[in-house]
């Protein structure tokens, strides 16, 4: 890729972002025609976003510019007639470049730019961590029975305080407050009780049972290893986690932007450092987070888990290897296990119930209930997934802007044709099946359904002919079948 500077030459820009397959795929043929390809991620300049839009209409990326002619995506590009490509390749070498060409970003980057992930994550060790390691080799944690069950891995509330008394030579206020301390910061967890909030250390009973967390029987990806830094603010912790696997993804894509390695992607030894961060996230502080922070994080963490789901298990390839794949893949979140299913019905849409789910998934006792939104939100079904012909200019979501960044990531989604589709002769338009499973968030019957696309979508052909057909009355709603493929090289 040529580097941002003045050139009296021709060139071809594309607007991508990282781990975007559409867009490789569009570089992948440009390469091959051997045009001076400047390659622009609005990821890293988002300063870029709305110039865009209004150059070209379109939310989505990849969006292709042969001098100042804007030829659209990757499938108008693939679909360009020879004679027609031979003209724009012949004109973009031969001609200079014309005043009114696409803008590249300025020298320095924007302050919303991507983080530099190839830098060292600086781990500020806790202070409690050397109490929790002495306490692993102070012949403290054994089984212990209550009734006619054992408890491996546990302790109980008198051993704890009588070794904190003893070894670490604490008066009894003193080793009561570290009790509570390990109890809030999450390094340890009743055991009885299970989905009940832990009680004060200081109330609790002497034969009261805890666990350390990390001896917890669960799933969880990240799990099994104690968090020992300080804990990282959740929005900052997202980001870096989700930038970290989207690189590594973008690294194991392969060049047509058609298949993923996960099997190199999974030895790579950046996994292994973002499985190392993704064990930060046990002790991370959810309950003061606003909503804005909440979507935030919450969306890069479900669309971290995801991929770090399809690394460990393998992509799923039929309904019931899908709906054990959401209600199983996970991560230890604030002391708590949160799966799939439970970030984006629990989280992120108010407690609803899912698809095939009879309840919801947290019930009024669970802690997990604190941390939900209070109202379901129908933009975030557009930010955890991505459309089949384009994505969203938008790779990690921030707190700033969340919500202008999921009207981009809608709109986006909207543009493309597996997504919705408007016959005007037949007054029918034919939308995702995302639609039909999440109704209810979209108002819950077909004419508020398609008041919501319609405010939603940007300004096109498309919008003015769906227009028409709402303003001719009895519209025929129906739903485009869902590509479930996986993207996996193995």
């Amino acid at each position: 890729m040529e580097d941002f500077e003045s050139s009296d030459k021709g060139r071809v820009t594309v607007y991508s972002i990282q781990g975007c397959p559409h867009c490789l795929q569009a570089k992948a043929t440009l390469a091959r025609l051997g045009v001076p390809l400047y390659d622009v991620d609005v990821g890293k300049h988002p300063e870029l976003r709305a110039k865009v839009k209004e150059l070209t209409g379109r939310s989505t990326v990849p969006q292709i510019f042969f001098n100042n002619i804007h030829i659209g995506g990757n499938s108008d590009l693939q679909n360009l007639a020879p004679g027609e490509l031979e003209k724009l390749v012949t004109m973009v070498k031969e001609e200079p470049l014309p005043a009114d060409a696409p803008p590249l970003p300025e020298n320095n980057q924007s302050e919303d730019a991507a983080w530099d992930t190839d830098r060292e994550f600086e781990c500020e060790k806790d202070e409690l961590a050397d109490v929790v390691g002495d306490l692993k080799d102070g012949n403290v944690i054994g089984t212990n029975r209550r009734g006619l069950t054992l408890y491996k891995k546990s302790f109980s509330h008198d051993q704890l305080l009588t070794w904190l008394q003893k070894e670490k030579g604490m008066a009894k206020a003193e080793a009561l407050n570290i009790g509570q301390k390990l109890l809030v910061d999450k390094y340890m967890v009743s055991v009885r009780g299970c989905g009940q909030a832990d009680a004060t250390f200081g109330g609790a009973s002497g034969d009261t049972l805890y666990r350390l967390l990390e001896d917890d029987p669960h799933s969880a990806l990240n799990a099994g290893q104690t968090a020992t830094c300080s804990p990282i603010k959740a929005a900052e912790l997202s980001l870096y986690l989700r930038e970290l696997i989207l690189k590594l993804f973008s690294d194991h894509l392969s060049a047509d932007g058609k298949s993923v390695d996960y099997k190199g992607m999974s030895a790579s030894p950046a996994f292994e450092r973002y499985c190392e961060l993704a064990i930060q996230l046990q002790r991370v502080e959810l309950l003061s987070l606003s909503r804005e922070e909440k979507l935030a994080f919450f969306i890069n963490i479900y669309n971290a888990l995801v991929i770090h789901g399809y690394l460990r298990l393998g992509a799923p390839t039929n309904m019931w290897q899908r709906y054990r794949f959401f209600n199983y893949v996970s991560y230890l979140i604030g002391g708590e296990v949160f799966t799939l299913q439970d970030i984006e019905n629990g989280v992120l849409r108010g407690n609803r119930k899912g698809v095939a789910q009879l309840r919801r998934p947290f019930s009024k006792t669970d802690p997990r209930l604190q941390v939900a939104l209070p109202d379901a939100e129908p933009l975030i079904h557009f930010a955890l997934n991505c459309g089949a012909k384009g994505c969203p200019p938008i790779k990690t979501y921030t707190p700033q802007d969340i919500d202008g960044q999921l009207r981009t990531a809608a709109e986006a989604f909207l543009e493309n044709d597996d997504a919705c589709v408007v016959d005007f002769g037949k007054k029918e338009v034919r939308l995702s099946q995302i639609f039909k499973w999440y109704k209810a968030d979209f108002g819950g019957t077909d004419e508020k359904l398609l008041k919501w696309v319609l405010e939603h979508m940007s300004d096109s052909p498309k919008k003015t002919s769906l227009q028409g057909v709402i303003s001719a009355g009895k519209t025929k709603v129906t739903f485009l079948p869902y590509d479930w493929s996986s993207n996996s090289s193995h």
